[in-house]
């Protein structure tokens, strides 16, 4: 490899990583009997499948831009790093849920990695109607088992205030986080783009909206100011690959140290929105209902076995400095470190609400939105589908500290989707 940084192609990947002993073991001997397929379809990285007799391997680089926009937004090559560093220790606080690494070349800004065949990016599966069983639990599980390993209700001190100060020079990264979701879908920033003028009037409503100006900026104060655990810090359905029998998480380049509720709430938040972009890819009027159902248990899924397994998770390994267990049940006081425990999830769940609600906004009138909503071609029917996302929204950013639970967030979402919201 070169000593200086320079992106791969399709024509020159075999020769520059020929010589790698790792991918010669998976691919074979021979590079001139591997393929390469680019495949990168989201905003930021080269992504390339590469397959020869004896298996394959994915091949993902960062670029020194913004791939959505091109080389007019410049971004560095150091979040393949934090993305590194992040799979690594997913892998030990939730096993077999991401992709093994095989190789990182922090020059090149690379990482060799698991090609997850026949799995699919689960949004392209909830845009075909497809049921994955298991995947609420599943995903709960992820987000419970790594969000609570990786904060000092767990970790070893030192090796937790170590992990903060590497995650935290993810300035880039944070950036478009703290800007694109927080703050531009709430005035007339640059790069918003909504796709029909029928959102026109709500959009502007919107964004006359005090309440849900506060509670947003409250929300971006509790991202910037929380720093409880390592998040994932863009946890959403293209992120996850998914087959009949396993589901996988990717794409971590986002990592940072936040509120834990960070992470669900962006999963949820794309969740509710692929509930409401059904009608849109319906064959006959109601012939999606059924499915949408399923989406709709899935997501109180996710929360029921967050929860239980974030309390197992309290009740077993708290070995950390915060509730330690010589305050509450050393000294017998099991119900006040349950008490406690009761207390954390109640401000988890606010603030999933109000992350999930912002989600929904910023995908919907921000620069990066979600194919199931682009991909609906009457542009009646994708305004009417978006404009009840965004409803929901704005009642889950605001109220997120009346809604009880996640069936009532399902009743509401139910209720907005039988209404005619354009």
């Amino acid at each position: 490899m070169s000593a200086e940084y320079e992106p791969l192609t399709i024509d020159t990947l075999s020769q520059r990583l020929g010589k790698l002993s790792t991918l010669k073991a998976r691919l074979g001997d021979d590079p001139a009997l591997w393929t390469v397929q680019e495949v990168g379809d989201g905003n930021l990285n080269l992504v390339f499948i590469v397959q020869g007799p004896k298996g394959g391997a994915v091949v993902k680089q960062a670029l020194p831009y913004v791939r959505l926009v091109g080389d007019s937004w410049p971004l560095p090559l150091k979040r393949a790093f934090f993305e590194y560093h992040a799979l690594t220790r997913q892998a030990i606080r939730a096993p077999g849920d991401v992709p093994e690494i095989y190789h990182f070349d922090e020059i090149q800004a690379l990482i060799i990695m698991e090609f997850l065949t026949p799995h699919v990016i689960l949004r392209h599966s909830l845009k075909a109607g497809k049921r994955h069983e298991g995947l609420g639990e599943t995903m709960g599980l992820f987000c419970a088992r790594t969000l609570f390993r990786g904060s000092d209700m767990s970790m070893e001190t030192a090796k937790r205030k170590s992990d903060l100060a590497l995650f935290a020079d993810n300035v880039a990264l944070c950036d478009i986080t703290e800007n694109l979701v927080f703050d531009d879908p709430y005035f007339d920033a640059k790069m918003n783009r909504h796709t029909t003028p029928q959102l026109d009037g709500l959009v502007a409503q919107l964004r006359a909206d005090v309440d849900l100006k506060v509670a947003a900026q409250h929300l971006k104060a509790a991202f910037c100011n929380n720093a409880e655990t390592m998040l994932h810090g863009d946890l959403h359905t293209g992120s996850i690959m998914v087959n009949a029998d396993e589901t996988k998480v990717i794409d971590p380049e986002f990592a940072i140290y936040g509120p834990i509720g960070f992470d669900v709430g962006m999963l949820i938040g794309n969740f509710l929105m692929a509930y409401f972009a059904q009608p849109g890819h319906a064959q006959a009027p109601g012939s999606r209902d059924a499915y949408g159902d399923w989406i709709l248990e899935t997501t109180i899924k996710i929360w029921a076995t967050f929860e239980t397994e974030f309390s197992a998770l309290w009740r077993k390994e708290r070995t950390g400095i915060l509730y330690s267990a010589r305050l509450f049940e050393d000294q017998g006081h099991t119900l006040a470190a349950e008490q406690a425990l009761a207390d954390r999830l109640n401000d988890i769940w606010a603030h999933t609400l109000g992350f999930a609600g912002i989600e929904m906004h910023r995908r919907i009138l921000g620069l990066a939105h979600i194919m199931e909503f682009d991909t609906i071609e009457d542009e009646h029917l994708r305004a009417s589908c978006e404009a009840k996302a965004l409803r929901l929204g704005r009642m889950l950013a605001v109220n997120r500290h009346v809604l009880r639970d996640m069936n009532e967030v399902c009743s509401l979402a139910k209720l907005m989707e039988q209404e005619n919201a354009t």
